[in-house]
């Protein structure tokens, strides 16, 4: 690797020959100018690594021979050193995006530090997070081996997904490669977990169970209400939890974080299921029944999730709350988007907001559709780089920019999350199985067992029975569900596609963000 090269630029330079040799010594290339207008000149024609500027020079000064040097190229980290302690100096050298500040006089330890962190910060990082992973290994491994209980599940998951972000910054494939591998080993884990609990959560006298999609408004939204004090529960669809990590920055500039938790989806984790269980406050079999003619299952012509506003309605009127004055709102196009965001200051004047904004499902559904889409998310990193991206210049965040000066709370959550899906199964059913990749219920299913939970009762779930004899069956970790016909298609179109309705930490274990005003 060849040696770093620095420009250094001081009018005393002949002063400076000592910290010269030091810096050469430690394996760097100086080449020093007593004036701006030389580096200048010098960097038009040969760009080094790294800029060290005297502020106080006769002829031009640092801070405009450095807004020369951005001209020239914007990316050039310069690092300003000088005797003047002045506020407004250093505001100044801030404002015109320095990376570092330097105040006279300086030693050679300093500006070899100072040079460290420029040139070697991603290297250095990179290494200490291997190396810390390493670490921690063991711990994650002994913690989804030990038989968690679903109080401990969403912290192994959380671990994981702190560690895939670190990871971001490392350069090592082959440590990203054992991270994937680790997550793969817990998510088998959590499988059993879920085979063997899932069904005892959703009994009726269970006590001992983690707050679920039907809990959801009881036991984090409407405890948040308080009077002259409006809640806006804001639900993005199909957002995971690590997705919601790389948005937190985002939000966090403009509200306080009070408390960040995770609930879990029921299953199956899809739209129709979770989200109408979150606003009926019921399990899906209870949905049907007490409103036979708002239900639908999958197989039905039709809409599954146009009734969410009635069953918040009911659900509000149950919890005897009739005295919340609510809104209710659905963001599915940009139109949408625009009116919600320009009619947000009318709905101040309700305690409670619900917004539904479904973009995240759109954009897993049309990653498997579209290459470009494909191209840009190939991966769990991609993935949630365009999430964030979309929330960084979405009408959302705007409009919540414009409320987030008022004395206002907010909920974040979602109703399921997805995974991407990489082993197929073999699946047979007849006419009337229905076509989700993570999820089939059905007659006559055909399957491997050990791919799949079954419940051969839906009831026992409180999912609706569509036909007599009909099953549900739910993919594991990261497969996905394909018949026999046609079936080398099926799995190359839809392998490394984002998927829900199955069983896994990624679309089970949900964030739910409680936030408040500054």
């Amino acid at each position: 690797m060849s040696a770093a090269k620095i420009v250094w630029v001081d009018d005393e330079i002949e002063s400076l020959k000592s910290q010269k040799i030091f810096l050469e010594q430690k394996g760097y290339e100086i080449i020093t100018f007593t004036n701006g207008f030389d580096a200048i000149e010098y960097i038009k024609n040969d760009l080094p690594d790294v800029v060290l500027l005297d502020e106080s020079m006769p002829g031009i000064s640092g801070l405009e021979t450095l807004a020369q040097i951005k001209e020239i190229n914007r990316q050039l980290p310069a690092v300003l050193i000088t005797k003047n302690e002045t506020e407004n100096l250093m505001e100044d050298a801030i404002g015109s995006q320095i990376a570092d500040y330097l105040i006279k006089p300086v030693n050679p330890n300093q500006v070899l530090l100072s040079l460290k962190k420029i040139l070697d910060n991603k290297r250095l990082v990179a290494e200490k997070t291997t190396t810390a992973y390493q670490q921690e290994f063991r711990n994650l491994f002994m913690a989804f081996n030990d038989n968690p209980d679903y109080e401990q599940w969403p912290d192994i998951y959380k671990k994981i997904v702190y560690w895939e972000l670190e990871m971001e910054k490392s350069n090592s494939p082959e440590m990203r490669e054992v991270l994937q591998t680790q997550k793969q080993e817990a998510d088998n884990e959590f499988f059993k977990y879920i085979s063997k609990n899932y069904a005892g959560w959703l009994q009726p006298k269970t006590t001992e169970k983690p707050v679920m999609s039907f809990d959801l408004l009881k036991e984090k939204v409407i405890p948040a209400l308080e009077k002259d004090k409006p809640v806006f529960f804001i639900l993005i669809d199909n957002l995971r939890f690590d997705q919601w990590k790389v948005l937190q920055p985002l939000f966090a500039e403009d509200f306080k974080i009070v408390n960040e938790d995770t609930f879990y989806s029921i299953l199956p984790t899809a739209t129709q299921y979770c989200r109408n269980a979150i606003f009926a406050g019921m399990l899906p079999s209870e949905i049907e029944k007490t409103f036979p003619d708002k239900w639908k299952n999958d197989e039905e012509e039709g809409g599954k999730n146009l009734y969410e506003e009635d069953f918040l309605t009911a659900y509000i009127k149950r919890l005897q709350k009739k005295d919340i004055k609510f809104s209710y709102t659905k963001v599915v196009n940009n139109q949408d988007a625009q009116s919600m965001m320009n009619n947000i200051h009318n709905l101040m004047s309700n305690d409670l907001n619900v917004i539904v904004y479904n973009f995240v499902d759109m954009l897993s559904h049309a990653r498997t559709e579209m290459e470009v889409l494909k191209e840009l998310a190939s991966d769990e990193t991609g993935y949630r780089s365009i999430t964030k991206s979309w929330y960084e210049h979405s009408p959302l965040r705007q409009a919540l920019k414009k409320i987030a000066d008022k004395n206002i709370k907010l909920v974040l959550a979602t109703d399921h999350g997805s995974v991407q899906v990489r082993t197929p199964y073999k699946i047979i059913g007849d006419k009337q199985t229905t076509t989700n990749l993570r999820y089939k219920h059905g007659r006559n299913l055909n399957y491997n067992p050990k791919d799949v939970l079954a419940f051969k009762n839906p009831a026992e779930i409180g999912l609706p029975v569509p036909t007599i004899n009909s099953s549900f069956v739910f993919a594991k970790e990261d497969g996905f569900l394909c018949y026999p016909n046609n079936y080398n298609y099926y799995v190359n179109f839809y392998k490394n596609t984002f998927q829900h309705g199955g069983i896994s930490m990624e679309e089970m274990i949900v964030p739910v963000v409680q936030m408040e005003s500054k």
